[in-house]
């Protein structure tokens, strides 16, 4: 269906397009085409590849946090729970947010419970930006971003991480130059999907000064926050810096740091007038969801077995990258190691590919193997776009033996 034909039906002015555009989805004749990863992720059912693409565990969460949802469902909790949570949920987000890092959010005033951060972030974009605003990202940034901020009619601008010796960093001279009067939203994500690459304090700092002197309200995604995987290298949360509590939005969720992706339940915490404008557009998307999940989340982050279980998993993980990023260096690639997340991204212009969305499209009958192109988290056409277009996106939170299979198909891209 082209736009012509979009407009016989009715839904050629939509928002929508904007969407689908903003998020790469509109292809040049008008058709909206799948997201890169079901692309990437149907490619590799088809062709029995090994799926690197899609940053999802192959080994479900602790034992104990399912037997708690399990329990809860037995219980009879299957009915709506209150709009903000379950005031157990909140609770324990409140508590976890003091004991981790000294923040002191009311749990029935400033902690929403969200399905998932994603719902979070679009809660927290519409509420909060609109047409004639900008909101400004990292780039590469996580492709949601780019498709709720469209959704919301402000304009998306960014500011570059470059790839170095020390990891992706911000260009702190281009932050300063993408900052403009009309900057309401800082949308910030720390540990940073796609790079892997977690935030300085001196980053951090640059972008709550910048915030501070333009007036802007930082939105900040820490659903990595627990998976950093090197000594020395922490996690802080820009909301821990001197006078940014008042104007921040800390977003993060079970998903990723209890490996249960599919439960979807996230939280949003900060100053209750900010809060507040988040759950009055939160209420009129899923009102809510996750009723037998929101108990177990709840326990799983008071307690301290499932506590010690997520060290072991960001240790794990620390093995598993190592091993996946050894393994892409030996097939050729150019690879910057990430300091947190699921994912490293390799560059294969020393194998002699400059089209990363090409490769990943081949790579399946290369090498059998699948990965996502990191183009599809940046503008078209951007310098970011050309200085990572022959980048790739791969994951390691996959099992040992998966990585070793992925790792020796890679190696025939070597092969004469």
């Amino acid at each position: 269906m082209g736009e012509r034909d979009d407009a016989q039906h009715g839904i050629g002015h939509g928002r929508w397009r904007e969407v689908a555009r903003a998020s790469g989805l509109l292809a040049p004749d008008g058709q909206v085409r799948a997201t890169i990863f079901a692309e990437m992720s149907a490619l590799a059912e088809s062709t029995g590849s090994v799926n690197l693409g899609q940053g999802f565990p192959d080994v479900d969460g602790p034992a104990s946090v399912a037997r708690a949802a399990a329990q809860a469902i037995a219980d009879g909790r299957n009915q709506y729970p209150p709009g903000p949570g379950i005031p157990a949920l909140r609770h324990a987000v409140a508590e976890h947010q003091k004991a981790h890092y000294g923040l002191d959010p009311d749990p029935d005033r400033e902690v929403l419970v969200t399905t998932g951060a994603t719902e979070a972030l679009a809660a927290a974009v519409l509420a909060l930006a609109g047409p004639g605003d900008e909101v400004l990202t990292l780039e590469p940034f996580y492709d949601a971003y780019a498709a709720v901020i469209a959704l919301s009619g402000a304009t998306h601008t960014t500011a570059p991480l470059r790839a170095t010796p020390d990891g992706f960093r911000v260009d702190l001279d281009a932050l300063a130059t993408a900052f403009t009067d009309r900057t309401r939203l800082v949308l910030l994500n720390t540990p940073h999907n796609p790079t892997g690459t977690v935030l300085t304090p001196d980053e951090l700092a640059a972008v709550a000064r910048l915030a501070t002197a333009h007036d802007a309200l930082v939105v900040t995604d820490e659903v990595y926050e627990h998976l950093v995987l090197d000594p020395g290298v922490r996690h802080v949360p820009i909301a821990t810096l001197p006078g940014m509590a008042e104007r921040t939005l800390t977003i993060s969720s079970a998903g990723k740091t209890f490996s249960f992706t599919g439960w979807k339940v996230g939280w949003v915490t900060g100053p209750e007038h900010l809060v507040t404008a988040v759950r009055t557009v939160k209420q009129f998307l899923t009102y809510v969801s996750g009723a037998p999940f929101q108990p177990a989340v709840a326990f799983a982050l008071r307690d301290p077995d499932v506590a010690a279980w997520v060290r072991d998993l960001a240790a794990s993980l620390a093995s598993r990258r190592d091993r996946l990023c050894a393994g892409l260096e030996a097939a050729g690639f150019g690879v910057v190691r990430p300091q947190g997340t699921y994912f490293v991204l390799a560059d294969s212009a020393p194998l002699g590919f400059d089209d990363g969305a090409a490769l990943c499209r081949a790579l399946p009958g290369l090498a059998g193997v699948v990965g996502v192109p990191v183009t599809a988290f940046t503008h078209d056409g951007s310098d970011v776009d050309r200085a990572l277009r022959s980048w790739v996106r791969f994951t390691f939170v996959k099992r040992d033996e998966v990585l070793d299979e992925a790792v020796a198909r890679l190696s025939r891209l070597r092969t004469p």
